[in-house]
């Protein structure tokens, strides 16, 4: 294959891999797949590269999705996406939109296998059904149902990056920072009138690293956790960009502890997403 083609294609071939998995390294590994499967075919017959390489991602893809659902079975404690770095520096410019955010993964996470691929080939890549229903090995009329399906399960977390979005990076990022101010801090009372009166707490330690093994809702409660887990652990803070969103990196003498994604919404901190397994932090 020409290198100038796969380069031009290799960001959308990441990325709905990505989207599918919600892990970095397998995402890569769907790559160098598709690479061997792509440079070893004849495209003669190809009209639409783009789509063409698209749909084996998602094919190879799929078969790792099933196998992992197995596997998240003995997961321990919540199950969050790896962050995936977005910003100028980030070593994989992936197709950023509200797709790759931690709080729509975490929604398709809940999809069926076939649900996801449909959502993401035709919604977000718009593939054909015809070619959806080519990697599922189903009719066009159960992909568009299951697309349907999809859609209206992650129709809350749109709404809800759409609410973000209307704020504005600039308020966003200012939340984020009275929020990490407030956090290492130790000041609970600014921390409670940040956070939303609904907002949630979840971390994903993978049993690798300390982590509550269960949500923790309410922002009284969010509130003392957070204050509780700075004065234990206390870390150097930095700003940096996952899914497109600001977010924060916690790091103790050079070693990265956690990555904290959150969403605000009305102006508050409505969810805070912690990524502290080590295992999907290598990559960062």
């Amino acid at each position: 294959m020409d290198d100038l083609d796969w380069e031009a294609h290799r960001p959308a071939v990441f990325g709905v891999a990505y989207r599918l998995l919600g892990s970095v390294a397998e995402a890569e590994d769907v790559v160098q797949d598709v690479w061997l499967r792509a440079s070893a075919a004849d495209r003669s017959g190809v009209a639409d590269l783009r789509a063409w390489l698209v749909t084996i991602a998602a094919r190879t893809a799929y078969n790792v999705l099933r196998s992992a659902r197995v596997r998240r079975e003995a997961y321990v404690g919540p199950w969050l996406p790896e962050p995936l770095l977005t910003g100028p520096d980030a070593a994989e410019r992936v197709l950023v939109d509200e797709s790759v955010g931690t709080a729509m993964l975490v929604v398709m996470d809940e999809l069926s296998p076939p649900e996801r691929v449909a959502f993401v080939l035709h919604d977000v890549f718009e593939v054909p059904f015809a070619q959806v229903a080519e990697v599922l090995g189903q009719s066009v009329v159960a992909c568009r149902k299951l697309a349907s399906r999809a859609r209206r399960r992650v129709a809350d977390a749109r709404e809800r990056t759409r609410e973000q979005a209307k704020a504005g990076r600039a308020e966003r990022e200012r939340v984020l920072a009275a929020f990490r101010a407030a956090a290492e801090g130790g000041d609970l009372k600014a921390l409670v009138a940040l956070l939303h009166p609904d907002a949630v707490y979840v971390a994903d330690g993978g049993g690798k690293a300390p982590a509550s093994r269960r949500p923790v809702e309410g922002a009284e409660r969010v509130a003392r956790l957070l204050v509780r887990v700075a004065a234990h652990w206390p870390a150097e803070t930095r700003f940096v960009e996952v899914g497109g969103e600001p977010a924060l990196a916690a790091y103790r003498d050079g070693r990265l502890l956690w990555i904290d994604t959150v969403e605000v919404v009305d102006g508050r901190v409505a969810a805070v997403r912690r990524m502290a397994n080590p295992d999907k932090l290598g990559h960062v």
